[in-house]
């Protein structure tokens, strides 16, 4: 099968590699897209450390079974999924507890750490353990379909945040992942949604989806200006979708005393963390990790049009064309998500 092949950091090869071969428990899927994803393209470069290669990237995905393993009871070829960028172990202690996004030795679609390396969905097929599969709904598309991973990314940071929609919330960053953190928090009755994020671009985007107000964190007085549209104190409730110690310490900076930040970039390995502000103010610091069983809410939320994507798609490209993509996002020439067909 032919497949996108990152080499080594910043060298894709498209290329025929071995077809996938698949457990009595797993499924073999005919990738029909996949979407480029923002840790994809901080992968390429190794500045994450987490895509070592060789390895073929790819996690925000959907297709069709084209095969089925000895095992596999709940699932038949030609059926349309999806599927959940975590492979966990069902007997694991934290999978039965309902925290598999935490489950001990979890493999990520597309990833390659140090410690495993699990090939992913930039191919015409990949292998899938039939337990993380998703059925995409007949009016969802496979485009959209490939769009569920990062909305199921902001429900669970939401779920993690206990939402109120009396709370007066900010986003700071407003990428693919925050713009649907947006969205979600509209969706869930949330009246005024702040959002932050250098780019003009992103801020007009976030405007359209809902916002209250966009700003640009380089504006002079920001915290102060955001203090006095909320009477002085402060949001209650700060997402975080960037991961970099300025984001990290703005968004606490906004809160008000005993509200909570939702921490989901992940960009940075370390940051310099505000100890003090953080318990003499009674701040809530909640760290979010990828998905738990948010997908079927994700896959919902579309089909109802609760949550828009068609929008946010930017180009549907050959996979073939993948690495002039991947230079074409990694420069910020283009806004909104880049889906590659196999």
């Amino acid at each position: 099968m032919k497949a996108l092949v990152l080499e080594e950091y910043g060298r894709f090869e498209y290329k025929e590699v071995a077809r996938p071969e698949i457990g009595p428990k797993e499924v073999l899927v005919k990738v029909e897209v996949c979407g480029i994803c923002g840790s994809d393209v901080h992968g390429m470069d190794g500045s994450t450390g987490r895509r070592i290669p060789p390895i073929i990237m790819g996690h925000e995905a959907s297709g069709e079974i084209v095969e089925v393993g000895a095992e596999v009871e709940s699932w038949s070829i030609g059926n349309r999924v999806t599927f959940d960028s975590t492979v966990y172990r069902l007997d694991d202690w934290y999978t039965k507890r309902g925290l598999y996004n935490l489950s001990d030795k979890r493999e990520v679609l597309g990833v390659s750490p140090g410690d495993f390396r699990r090939h992913g969905a930039f191919a015409e097929f990949v292998s899938i353990p039939e337990h993380i599969l998703h059925t995409i709904p007949d009016s969802v598309t496979y485009e959209q379909a490939a769009m569920v991973e990062p909305i199921a990314v902001a429900l669970h940071a939401l779920r993690l945040a206990e939402v109120d929609p009396s709370q007066r919330c900010v986003v700071v960053g407003v990428g693919m992942i925050g713009v649907f953190v947006l969205q979600a928090l509209r969706a869930l009755g949330v009246e005024t949604v702040y959002a932050v994020d250098l780019n003009s671009r992103n801020r007009e985007r976030a405007m359209k989806q809902g916002a209250a107000e966009a700003f640009d964190p380089a504006e002079e007085g920001l915290v102060e200006r955001i203090q006095g549209m909320t009477e002085g104190r402060g949001v209650d409730l700060a997402i975080e979708a960037v991961g970099i110690e300025p984001t990290v310490n703005l968004a606490v900076d906004l809160l008000r005393k005993g509200g909570t930040a939702v921490l989901v970039g992940n960009l940075a390995p370390d940051v310099s963390f505000p100890l003090q502000k953080v318990v003499t103010r009674q701040l809530r610091i909640q760290g979010s990790c990828a998905i738990c069983g948010e997908y079927p809410d994700a896959l919902e939320l579309i089909e109802k049009g609760k949550i828009r994507v068609d929008e946010h798609i930017a180009a549907v490209a050959p996979l073939s064309e993948g690495a002039a993509w991947f230079e074409k996002l990694k420069n910020n020439l283009v806004s909104g998500k880049v889906i590659l067909k196999p």
